[in-house]
Parts: structure tokens; sequence; C-alpha cells
């Protein structure tokens, strides 16, 4: 697996570094993508190439910049020349009650969720193809009924899901496309206060948090197989969506 080569988005920080790590754990080497996470992308580079030389290498880039994708496609293709797989996991996520939602908001959430994965798989499906490669998107479980006061970033989700799911079967039997929609796995960057928290953990019915581990457990499943698993997304939210089928 060593000459196998991985691109994830949103890879400096939380969920995204956590599964870089484990994935050069497994021997693949990475092309990490950040935007304005410069210092902790560099760190995390430094890090990984001290386990094993020349392994990591960094590309930034704004994905609210549509135009721009496909140039950076080439660039990732040219770190290391061949892309075997691609895990979307960048991702703008912010309150916007209805109401106060903005065109920017708007643009910032839909680029970051679904046009630009959309963009970025489209520029590097012909190398993908040529490796029988595998797609991962890191959808949401929240994309089908939505988050309260997060209608737009519920949106954004649930139109990664559709395309997580109408690429697999554009891109079969070539590429792979499947997605993750994770719950409750690391608590917000904007604090939660106790009893919001308390009643997050009340909702899941394994009493827990999710970690970061079992996403990148998952995202490599999907990435090395089975080869029949195509247009799928791996709920990974300790029962949390089916509660409610519990109950009725």
């Amino acid at each position: 697996m060593s000459s196998e080569v991985v691109l994830i988005t949103g890879a400096a920080k939380r969920i995204g570094a956590d599964v870089s790590r484990y994935l050069h754990g497994l021997g693949y080497r990475l092309v990490l993508h950040y935007h304005r996470s410069e210092t902790a992308a560099i760190a995390l580079q430094a890090q990984l190439n001290a386990l094993r030389a020349d392994s990591v290498l960094l590309v930034c880039q704004d994905m609210t910049q549509l135009h721009e994708i496909e140039a950076m496609a080439e660039q990732v293709i040219a770190c290391f020349g061949r892309l075997d797989g691609l895990v979307n996991n960048a991702s703008s996520f912010y309150a916007t009650p209805l109401g106060k939602g903005t065109p920017a908001q708007w643009q910032d959430l839909m680029s970051t969720n679904a046009a630009a994965p959309y963009f970025l798989c489209q520029a590097l499906t012909p190398q993908l193809a040529l490796r029988e490669g595998a797609i991962v998107n890191m959808v949401d479980i929240h994309a089908e009924k939505g988050l309260g006061q997060h209608l737009m970033y519920s949106m954004a989700k649930n139109a990664l899901a559709t395309l997580t799911r109408g690429l697999a079967a554009e891109l079969a039997p070539k590429v792979r496309v499947n997605g993750i929609a994770p719950g409750a796995i690391l608590w917000p960057e904007d604090p939660l206060s106790e009893q919001q928290k308390q009643q997050v953990l009340a909702s899941i019915p394994m009493q827990r948090l999710g970690e970061t581990q079992e996403i990148a457990e998952t995202v490599a499943f999907l990435l090395q197989g089975p080869g029949y698993l195509t247009g799928q997304i791996i709920t990974l939210d300790g029962g949390r969506s089916i509660v409610g089928l519990r109950e009725a």
C-alpha cells in the first residue's frame, strides 16, 4: 500500500488531522489540503514526514473559489504523479438562523460542503479511474432532516449526499464513491454549556461522543473496499438516528 496516494481536504485540524494520521499509519502517502490553518498543516506535515520521509505534501486552496479547483486538482496530481483516493472533509459549519442568513454565508456553506467537492471529484475522476480508486465524502446525520439554526449547512450536506449517490452511479465500475454521516464526534469550536452537552449525550444510545479514530477507521474501510460497496452513506452516530424508531 505504500505507493498509494490519498488527498484529504480540510486536513490540518480536528477530524481531518486525525484521519490523516491514521491513513499515514497504514502506509498511504498523503496530499493534505488546508486553507487558513497553515501553521497546523505545516506542523502535521512535519510530524508525519518525521515518521516516513517525503510521504506528505501540502496544497493550500480557498474552496469557495470554484474557478481555481481544476488548477488545485492538477497541483494535487503533480505532488506524487498519481492519486488513488479522495476524502472530501473540508467544511464550513456555523449557525444561520432563518431571517438572518446572507448571500455570503450561502456561498461559503454551499461551496465548501457541496460545490467544491463536485468540481474536485470532476477534475480528479480521470486519475482516480486510472487507479480504480475511491472517494469518501464526509456528510452529516443532519443532512436529511436538518439541524436547528443551521438550515444552509444542512441543505449543503444534503447536496453532498446526493452527489455521493449520483457519482457512485456515474463513475462505476472504475471509481467507488461512498460517504460517512457522523453524529456528535467532537464538541463544536463555539463552546456549549454543560446543560447543552448533557442534552446531546442523552440523545445518544451509546451515551458518549464518537471518537475521531472511529471516523478514521471508517474512512480507511471505505477506501480499501469491499470492492462491491458503492453509493452508500454509513451513519456513524452511536445510534442517535434510530432513537425515534426505538421509541415508536
